[in-house]
């Protein structure tokens, strides 16, 4: 079967679909031809924390039409039960099966600082503590009430999205609540995975590398067609991959059916990437978490190129 039609009759929920990763993976899966339901809280109408209006989940679903899959729009706050409820309770009247959940809520870039008073005494503890809401609680009231519907039938798929791998998180995460809010997807998939393995189901974390999204090239005053330039600025963004990348990513988990072999693991994109032979947009595979690794914080004499 060709890659368009890899998915077709799933149906898969990306949780934070809005922009970046989210919104790359739900474009994709699309393509595949599953049925994608995007979720995300920045709509036409409303404006998130976040504070972006360049992004909305309703033009998300709009470019997974373009792409040729079938979207379904639902504007929710993954920290509210009953509107999570309310979402699987719709999957399940439309379909009555979920083959694929992907927990990519966060949107808490803007709580993030650096530098002085990074130490946990000294940091904003509302704003730690929203970060631990956005990105952790958000995905066990997500997973709470989806996967008793994606348990209904073996082979389902789960992929907790965050930042890091769990080799790479070894190392303290910018402050006591990022690392914190970073290093629980991970151990969410290993102990998800140890549940949902003795009903036929999978769980595994995934991360991009340093990723091209929106926001970061709006941070760089570049766009993705120029986007090298910010390496003048930056010289680790030379290894930057397009939301694309993740996007394929997920999408060749989807649909390999032998994904139980990765249950409960730590994976990257580049990582995925060697195994399943996509590549990003320009036709390389970026090892991001592997130059950051070896070379920005190794001294290891390299360039960009040895690791794409």
């Amino acid at each position: 079967m060709s890659e368009q039609g890899a998915l077709a009759g799933k149906v898969v929920l990306v949780a934070g679909a809005t922009r970046g990763a989210g919104r790359a993976m739900a474009v994709e899966l699309g393509r595949a031809g599953a049925t994608v339901y995007a979720t995300g809280r920045t709509t036409r109408e409303h404006v998130s924390e976040v504070g972006r209006t360049t992004e909305t989940i309703e033009e998300t679903g709009e470019l997974i039409t373009a792409a040729g899959g079938e979207a379904v729009v639902v504007p929710t706050d993954h920290l509210e039960p009953d509107q999570v409820r309310d979402l699987v309770e719709r999957i399940d009247r439309d379909h009555g099966r979920l083959d694929v959940l992907v927990n990519d809520i966060w949107g808490g870039e803007h709580l993030v600082e650096f530098g002085e008073g990074t130490r946990m005494w000294e940091y904003d503890l509302a704003k730690g503590l929203r970060m631990l809401e956005l990105g952790v609680k958000s995905h066990l009231v997500t997973s709470h009430f989806a996967l008793p519907l994606l348990v209904r039938d073996r082979g389902g798929l789960l992929v907790e999205v965050t930042d890091g791998t769990a080799d790479f998180n070894t190392r303290y995460r910018e402050n006591l609540y990022y690392d914190l809010t970073k290093n629980a997807p991970i151990r969410m998939a290993f102990g998800l995975g140890e549940e949902l393995k003795d009903v036929g189901c999978t769980a595994v974390s995934l991360t991009p590398g340093f990723l091209r999204s929106e926001q970061m090239l709006d941070f760089f005053g570049v766009t993705e067609e120029n986007w090298r330039e910010g390496v003048k600025q930056m010289p680790s963004f030379a290894i930057a991959e397009s939301p694309v990348y993740i996007g394929r990513a997920v999408t060749a988990l989807a649909a390999d059916p032998d994904v139980a072999r990765w249950n409960g693991q730590s994976l990257s994109t580049g990582q995925l990437a060697r195994v399943y032979g996509f590549t990003d947009t320009d036709g390389t595979r970026p090892d991001a978490w592997g130059y950051i690794k070896e070379v920005e914080l190794g001294g290891k004499a390299a360039d960009d190129s040895a690791y794409r």
